[in-house]
């Protein structure tokens, strides 16, 4: 293995290369913050999973563009503190699951369930998202 080259600038450092661009971007997630919104994808589709409730709502053509997606936990799950810890794993896998698997022109909200959402193995956690999508698009 042959050492790095050294930067003709005369330090001594390792030239390290930029990343290389991935080949499907993840898409950006818009928080949904309207309770109307929330009360839409109450109206709509829902896959309930070990960790959580998933609700989806596909929009229409005349609405916000993008993947856009809500948090809540009910006062069940615990103190604030508990809902907290609860809704930043949500919004954790959220971000991981998402961005890759979610669709564009939807909404969805995440529901923490009581005492589990919490204390769930994260990968397990993504996992039951995964699940709830591919329920929710029609998937098998």
């Amino acid at each position: 293995m042959t050492p790095p080259e050294a930067p003709e600038d005369g330090n001594n450092q390792p030239r390290v290369k930029p990343p290389a661009a991935s080949v499907c971007a993840p898409k950006t997630l818009t928080v949904l913050q309207n309770r109307a919104d929330f009360l839409q994808a109450a109206r709509s589709k829902r896959q309930g999973t070990a960790s959580m409730m998933v609700q989806a709502r596909k929009r229409g053509t005349d609405e916000a563009p993008g993947i856009r997606v809500g948090f809540t936990c009910s006062k069940k799950v615990g103190n604030a503190v508990a809902r907290n810890r609860a809704k930043r794993r949500l919004r954790e896998a959220a971000r991981a699951v998402l961005s890759v698997q979610g669709r564009e022109g939807w909404d969805y909200v995440l529901i923490g369930r009581a005492e589990v959402t919490a204390a769930r193995p994260f990968d397990a956690l993504k996992d039951d998202l995964r699940y709830a999508l591919r329920k929710l698009h029609g998937g098998k």
